[in-house]
Formats: C-alpha cells, structure tokens, sequence
C-alpha cells in the first residue's frame, strides 16, 4: 500500500476541516476516497456522487477505503468504531471516544486486530508545551509530585454557539457539556502527564451561563496513589478566560500560562531540606529558568499524519484509542461524583454510571431544541492557533 484510501464519516465543523487538510495537501500519503454525512450536501463539498454517502454502514461496506476517520456526534462514536473494526479498517476516531465508559469498553473490546491502527485524535499531545511538561514530571526532573492546580477557563462559548446543532449541550445528544465537548483534551493530557487518581470530589453547575441543560462550569478536587491532590476548574462561561497548569514537586515548582513554561528549580530537595536546615522559616534556595519552546505542534494534522504512517510504516501512535477510555472516565467520575453528591473511587463503576446517564437522558429536551445556525465557525482559535 502507498497511499491509505480514507473516508471521513461525519462532515460537520470538525469532519470538513480533516477534509480539507487533506485536500490542501497538508497530509502526505493519503487520499480522500469517500465521504459520509446524513445531511446530503454536506459530502458533495468534498468528493464526486459516486463517493458520497448518508449511511456510515454504506460507506463501510463500499471498499473504497482502507481507514475511516469518525467525526460525528459523541454517542455514534463507539457503533460506527466497532462497524469499521470489524469490517477489517483502520480507525481515527475524534475526541471522546464515547460518551461513557461502558461505551468506551465496548468500542475497546472490538480492537480483536492488532494489524488494524486504531488511535484518536487527541491534537494537544502534540504540544512541546505539553510533551516538556510530561517529560519533566514522568523523568523525575521534577521530583514526587505533591500538587496540581489546572484552571482551564479559556473554553468560552456564546449562546449562539450552543444554538449551532441541535445535539449540543443536551443529555440525549451529547452527553454532558463542557467535560464532553471542550475538556477532553486536558483531561488526556491531565492522565497522560500525572496518571489516573484514586478518587474524585466534584461540583459541576449545569446551566449556570447558559440555557443548556448540561454543565457548563466545574471544580473537582482529586487524590491520587502517592498523596497528591489536584484541582481541576473549567468552564465555558468566563470571559477573558484563564489557563494556568502549576505543579509542586519535590524538586520545585512548574508553571505553564500564556506559552510560557517556567521552572522554579530547588537546589535541594525539599523533604532533604526540611529534615536538615536549623532555621525555621527558611525555604530550599531555588533558581528560576524559563524553558523556550516552539509554538504548538502540529495539532489535528500531526495526529492525522502519524495515523497514516502508523498504517504504512507501523510508527509508533500519539494517541492510541486505547489510552481514550481515561478521559471519558475522569468526566463520568466528575459528573457522577457532583450528581450523586458523593466522593467517587477509581475505576469508576461503568455500569452505574450508564443507567444514571441513560436517567437523565430519558428527561432530554434534545427533541425539542431550536437550531440556529452559526455564523463563524473557528475551532482553531480554542487552542490559541
């Protein structure tokens, strides 16, 4: 194989712009073979008749491609992932990769075929912001962590935005708000940086700035295996927004805002330094060093790009499908967790948390939301491009 022949299932926002990356040649070895979406027109922007298609099953089933990249709606993610797995393609799933874990489990299950690449399109691992501040805290440069603090408030979004489609910010069309829609991104990079917690408190607000009737403001407090705590707060709903990733380890402090990555460095430990100074109030002497980085990676084209070449030349993913189930875990935590009132231990019960989810999905006014559309569509600026 030279080339992989993908399709593109979903052509909404997300799907046309993986469309046109690929048209405008910004991916090399791959070609745009079929396209797929149930509002008719929308494929036509992008391939002749003979390759268009509304039905996912169709597009599947046609043998025009080897690999299907799935852009729809969250809760559709697992059954067309699963259709296409065991239809022998290659899958590139878009973020989340379902709505709950118990989805997530079942789309996880379905990989029985390890020569099919199955990954997901977690753009923010492509970050150097992001990869340094992994490599620091995973290599021990930083020491045990003892703290972190991420406040992610940079995610506004209008009414008119909420008004754009008829599924969003609804229980039965997407399955929670700004966890499920925005946050899955730092969510990935909070698991993939510092591991999974053990437990989780948490305080979600639904509809607090918007006339939705999912979450669109949280604050979460977590504890993980060594002690450490963290504290997770996003939203949608403050203008201008705020995003400050600090963390506190043995060895100093990290603090990544306004693409800027600093390192208050401790010359000495500071559990060393508290059992062997004599004076009181004094701290670990410390140096400040700035870390220069340059800009924001790739992003939805890095990950697009090392899915085909993970096809033909077995490379290593950025964002296997697998490590997906993580992010979905930690919003069903935080959402159940703030529904139940209750602190929530990790792994989260699957099982429980579907049938509170399908509760509220059964009292979704989905059906009766009045769709407007967008004016501007710019999800590029969300991560500052």
């Amino acid at each position: 194989m030279r080339k992989v022949r993908l399709g593109i299932i979903g052509a909404g926002n997300m799907g046309a712009a993986h469309a046109q990356s690929i048209l405008d040649g910004r991916i090399a070895r791959v070609e745009l073979t079929a396209v797929c979406d149930h509002h008719a027109e929308r494929p036509a922007k992008f391939t002749d008749p003979t390759k268009a298609f509304t039905s996912a099953d169709d597009l599947i089933g046609s043998r025009l491609v080897d690999a299907v990249l799935i852009a729809t709606p969250h809760y559709s993610h697992p059954a067309i992932g699963i259709a296409a797995l065991k239809a022998g393609l290659h899958v590139l799933v878009e973020k989340p990769v379902a709505v709950h874990k118990a989805d997530a489990e079942r789309l996880l299950a379905a990989h029985t075929n390890n020569k099919l690449v199955f990954a997901a399109m977690f753009n923010q691992r492509t970050d150097p912001f992001y990869r340094k501040i992994r490599e620091l805290v995973r290599g021990g440069e930083l020491g045990e962590v003892r703290r972190v603090n991420w406040i992610v408030t940079n995610w506004f979004r209008s009414e008119a935005y909420y008004a754009s489609s008829g599924w969003r910010a609804t229980w039965a069309g997407e399955g929670g708000g700004v966890l499920l829609n925005q946050s899955p991104h730092n969510l990935d990079l909070f698991q993939w940086i510092f591991g999974m917690p053990v437990r989780v408190r948490a305080f979600c607000s639904l509809g607090r700035y918007h006339k939705i009737e999912v979450e669109d403001d949280v604050t979460a407090y977590f504890e993980f295996p060594n002690g450490a705590t963290a504290i997770f707060i996003t939203s949608t709903g403050e203008a201008p927004g705020t995003n400050r990733l600090e963390m506190t380890g043995e060895n100093g402090r990290l603090v990544y805002e306004n693409d800027t990555l600093t390192f208050l460095r401790n010359e000495i430990p500071t559990t060393e330094f508290s059992r062997t100074t004599p004076k009181m109030f004094d701290t670990p002497p410390r140096e400040e060093i700035k870390i220069p980085l340059p800009g924001h990676g790739g992003q939805h084209a890095e990950v697009l790009q090392n899915f085909v070449d993970a096809i033909l030349d077995g490379v290593p993913l950025i964002a296997p499908a697998a490590d997906g189930i993580h992010s979905v875990e930690l919003a069903n935590a935080m959402l159940y967790s703030s529904l139940t009132k209750q602190t929530i231990e990790f792994p989260l019960d699957s099982a429980a948390y579907e049938q509170t989810l399908k509760a509220l999905v059964a009292n979704s006014q989905h059906a009766e939301k009045e769709v407007r559309a967008p004016t501007v569509v710019d999800f590029g600026r969300s991560f500052g491009l």
